[in-house]
Protein backbone atom coordinates (compact mmCIF):
# COMPACT_ATOMS: atom_id res chain seq x y z
CA UNK A 1 0.00 0.00 0.00
CA UNK A 2 1.14 3.62 -0.65
CA UNK A 3 -0.04 7.06 -0.70
CA UNK A 4 0.87 10.02 -2.14
CA UNK A 5 0.70 13.17 0.16
CA UNK A 6 1.12 17.16 -0.20
CA UNK A 7 3.54 18.80 2.43
CA UNK A 8 5.80 22.05 1.94
CA UNK A 9 4.25 23.06 -1.24
CA UNK A 10 5.54 19.64 -2.73
CA UNK A 11 4.22 15.79 -3.32
CA UNK A 12 5.67 12.48 -1.94
CA UNK A 13 4.92 9.01 -2.22
CA UNK A 14 4.94 7.30 0.31
CA UNK A 15 4.30 3.97 2.46
CA UNK A 16 4.61 2.25 5.54
CA UNK A 17 8.04 2.07 6.82
CA UNK A 18 9.84 4.48 3.91
CA UNK A 19 12.13 7.30 5.23
CA UNK A 20 11.33 10.71 3.67
CA UNK A 21 12.53 13.98 3.53
CA UNK A 22 10.08 17.03 3.79
CA UNK A 23 10.32 21.01 4.10
CA UNK A 24 11.63 21.80 7.24
CA UNK A 25 8.19 21.24 10.24
CA UNK A 26 8.04 22.69 13.02
CA UNK A 27 8.04 20.10 15.51
CA UNK A 28 10.61 18.06 17.61
CA UNK A 29 12.24 14.41 17.32
CA UNK A 30 10.22 11.79 18.27
CA UNK A 31 7.22 13.64 17.93
CA UNK A 32 4.09 12.27 15.75
CA UNK A 33 2.93 14.06 12.70
CA UNK A 34 -0.33 13.38 11.05
CA UNK A 35 -0.99 13.84 7.39
CA UNK A 36 -4.75 14.34 6.33
CA UNK A 37 -3.83 16.07 2.53
CA UNK A 38 -3.49 12.44 1.50
CA UNK A 39 -3.80 13.06 -2.82
CA UNK A 40 -4.01 9.36 -3.69
CA UNK A 41 -4.08 5.57 -1.86
CA UNK A 42 -3.33 2.68 -3.85
CA UNK A 43 -4.11 -0.87 -1.68
CA UNK A 44 -4.84 -3.10 -4.67
CA UNK A 45 -7.27 -0.33 -5.92
CA UNK A 46 -6.48 3.25 -6.09
CA UNK A 47 -8.54 6.02 -4.80
CA UNK A 48 -8.28 9.49 -6.49
CA UNK A 49 -9.06 12.20 -3.98
CA UNK A 50 -11.24 15.70 -5.01
CA UNK A 51 -8.71 17.02 -4.24
CA UNK A 52 -7.74 14.66 -0.88
CA UNK A 53 -9.16 11.20 -0.26
CA UNK A 54 -11.81 11.98 2.38
CA UNK A 55 -10.96 9.84 5.99
CA UNK A 56 -7.41 9.24 4.76
CA UNK A 57 -4.31 9.54 6.79
CA UNK A 58 -0.85 9.07 6.98
CA UNK A 59 0.84 9.08 9.82
CA UNK A 60 4.96 9.40 10.84
CA UNK A 61 7.17 9.66 13.25
CA UNK A 62 10.22 13.28 13.68
CA UNK A 63 13.69 10.83 12.67
CA UNK A 64 15.60 13.88 12.22
CA UNK A 65 15.77 18.06 11.85
CA UNK A 66 18.84 19.02 9.86
CA UNK A 67 20.69 20.96 7.20
CA UNK A 68 21.13 19.65 3.67
CA UNK A 69 24.86 20.11 1.89
CA UNK A 70 25.58 23.20 0.95
CA UNK A 71 24.42 24.72 -2.51
CA UNK A 72 26.90 27.09 -4.28
CA UNK A 73 25.03 29.83 -5.99
CA UNK A 74 27.62 31.68 -8.71
CA UNK A 75 25.93 34.69 -10.25
CA UNK A 76 28.51 36.16 -13.23
CA UNK A 77 28.50 38.66 -15.53
CA UNK A 78 31.44 38.97 -18.73
CA UNK A 79 33.35 41.66 -19.37
CA UNK A 80 31.98 43.71 -16.24
CA UNK A 81 34.27 42.36 -13.38
CA UNK A 82 31.32 41.11 -11.68
CA UNK A 83 31.60 37.71 -9.42
CA UNK A 84 29.22 37.43 -6.94
CA UNK A 85 29.37 33.55 -4.63
CA UNK A 86 26.91 32.67 -2.05
CA UNK A 87 26.15 29.62 -0.31
CA UNK A 88 23.02 28.36 0.86
CA UNK A 89 21.75 25.49 3.40
CA UNK A 90 18.44 24.61 3.09
CA UNK A 91 16.93 23.14 6.62
CA UNK A 92 14.27 19.71 6.42
CA UNK A 93 13.02 17.20 8.52
CA UNK A 94 13.14 13.86 7.72
CA UNK A 95 9.86 11.79 8.72
CA UNK A 96 9.39 7.77 9.03
CA UNK A 97 5.82 6.70 7.86
CA UNK A 98 3.92 4.79 10.30
CA UNK A 99 0.87 4.20 9.09
CA UNK A 100 -1.65 4.44 6.72
CA UNK A 101 -5.52 3.98 6.99
CA UNK A 102 -8.62 5.04 5.16
CA UNK A 103 -11.75 5.70 6.99
CA UNK A 104 -10.26 3.57 9.77
CA UNK A 105 -8.61 0.61 7.82
CA UNK A 106 -5.40 0.36 8.36
CA UNK A 107 -3.00 -0.49 6.21
CA UNK A 108 -1.19 -4.02 6.68
CA UNK A 109 2.90 -3.60 7.14
CA UNK A 110 5.58 -3.59 4.53
CA UNK A 111 7.00 -6.82 4.92
CA UNK A 112 10.80 -7.78 3.46
CA UNK A 113 11.28 -9.71 0.44
CA UNK A 114 12.18 -13.35 1.36
CA UNK A 115 15.00 -15.05 -1.14
CA UNK A 116 13.07 -17.90 -2.57
CA UNK A 117 14.93 -20.88 -1.53
CA UNK A 118 15.31 -22.94 -4.55
CA UNK A 119 15.66 -26.58 -4.21
CA UNK A 120 18.34 -28.14 -6.46
CA UNK A 121 17.02 -31.47 -8.13
CA UNK A 122 20.40 -33.98 -8.63
CA UNK A 123 21.80 -33.93 -12.23
CA UNK A 124 22.09 -37.23 -13.27
CA UNK A 125 24.20 -38.15 -16.48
Amino acid sequence: MYAIIATGGKQYKVSTGDKVRVEKLDKEVGDKVSFKEVLLISDGTVTVGNPYVEGALVEATVVDQAKDKKVIVYKYKPKTGYHKKNGHRQLYTELEIGEISVAGKKAAKKEPVKEAEAEAAPVEE
